[in-house]
């Protein structure tokens, strides 16, 4: 586990729990929408991109409270470094650290 203290990883813990309700309630309006939908292509077919779309987000929120739970979580997946809290604080979900960002949106 990275240098955060308890405290921290509780407070992105339940953030990311808060995330995880919303977006499944998304995920089930969206579900509901599509059923429903008659006739509107243009609209069955932005519903269905915002479901896949929500559900690929709850994939990462239980890929984030995984990580948390196997204590890796903070931990630059390329490098290896400690993510900053600060930075984890703005962008629970975040995987790496600043540097290995850029490069990985320079390529």
């Amino acid at each position: 586990m990275t240098g955060l203290s308890r405290i921290q990883t509780d407070a992105i813990a339940e953030e990311l729990r808060e995330q995880h309700m919303w977006r499944t309630s998304r995920l089930q309006e969206l579900t509901t929408l599509v059923e429903t939908t008659e006739g509107d292509g243009d609209l069955r077919q932005r519903t269905l991109a915002d479901l896949a779309a929500t559900e690929r987000a709850i994939a990462e929120i239980e890929k984030g409270l995984a990580r948390l739970t196997e204590r890796d979580y903070g931990q630059c997946e390329d490098c290896g470094t400690s993510i900053p809290y600060e930075r984890l604080k703005i962008r629970p979900l975040t995987r790496h650290c600043m540097p290995c960002r850029r490069a990985h949106e320079s390529r």
